[in-house]
């Protein structure tokens, strides 16, 4: 299995940049793809960004192109999340997660899933 551990959460205000972290550990060999999904209070959890995990290529959500940058590094087994502009909406739980197959931007395709890293953006 994939054991999946997030750092670097914490309170930013509005504008500020995070940098998350999420070390894997296990078999990341057969990860398809690592991804990053978040889920604020009383809302459903949604996709932010994913990476496969031999190939590098990336995939973004909508609402955060042009602002988070997904990222991996192959020999210490982390992946990144460095997010710039961040807004009071930025505001959740973030997740990082590993897909043995399928993917990238569904939930319902990740089979391992990190403990969750609180970001908090204040205005």
């Amino acid at each position: 299995q994939v054991q999946l551990v997030e750092s670097g959460g914490g309170l930013v205000q509005a504008g500020g940049s995070l940098r998350l972290s999420c070390a894997a550990s296990g078999r990341t060999s057969s990860s398809y793809a690592l991804g990053w999904f978040r889920q604020a209070p009383g809302k459903e959890r949604e996709f932010v960004a994913a990476i496969s995990w031999s190939g590098g290529n990336t995939y973004y959500a909508d609402s955060v192109k042009g602002r988070f940058t997904i990222s991996r590094d192959n020999a210490k087994n982390t992946v990144y999340l460095q997010m710039s502009s961040l807004k009071p909406e930025d505001t959740a739980v973030y997740y990082c997660a590993a897909a043995l197959t399928g993917g990238p931007r569904s939930e319902f395709e990740y089979d391992y899933w990190g403990q969750g890293t609180q970001v908090t953006v204040s205005s």
